[in-house]
């Protein structure tokens, strides 16, 4: 909105914060492109879009891995169906194991000759 289409300085004033709230998120994203940021990603194909469900490893060969040994700020999840991105999530990576704590989903066997192990959890579940 341009400040002489204004109706009174509240709206101007509205703007100004608006403006510099998504300021602040345009810088955050930057931040995740460019590197500055450390991005842990995933992959769900195709099964997510039936079940509703992502996995979220925590463990591979009776190790630590995934969620439970990444040091990445973010945790990104591709959903890709029939080799198109439909969508992907984002959560900053604390945030997501305190979900993952507050929700305890069920562990499951996956990932390649289920050698891993993962917590089974409804997307709807980590967006609600």
């Amino acid at each position: 909105m341009d400040v002489n289409e204004s109706s009174g300085i509240r709206q101007i004033k509205k703007f100004d914060k608006d403006i510099q709230f998504g300021k602040q998120w345009e810088v955050f994203v930057d931040e995740l492109f460019s590197g500055a940021k450390k991005c842990e990603v995933k992959t769900e194909r195709d099964q997510w879009s039936r079940t509703g469900n992502i996995f979220v490893e925590f463990e591979c060969n009776g190790a630590p891995s995934g969620i439970a040994s990444t040091t990445a700020d973010i945790w990104h999840i591709n959903l890709v169906l029939n080799n198109g991105l439909e969508a992907y999530i984002g959560f900053p990576t604390n945030k997501l194991r305190e979900l993952i704590a507050r929700k305890d989903p069920r562990k499951v066997k996956g990932g390649d000759g289920y050698r891993a192990r993962g917590f089974l959890i409804s997307i709807k579940s980590l967006l609600g």
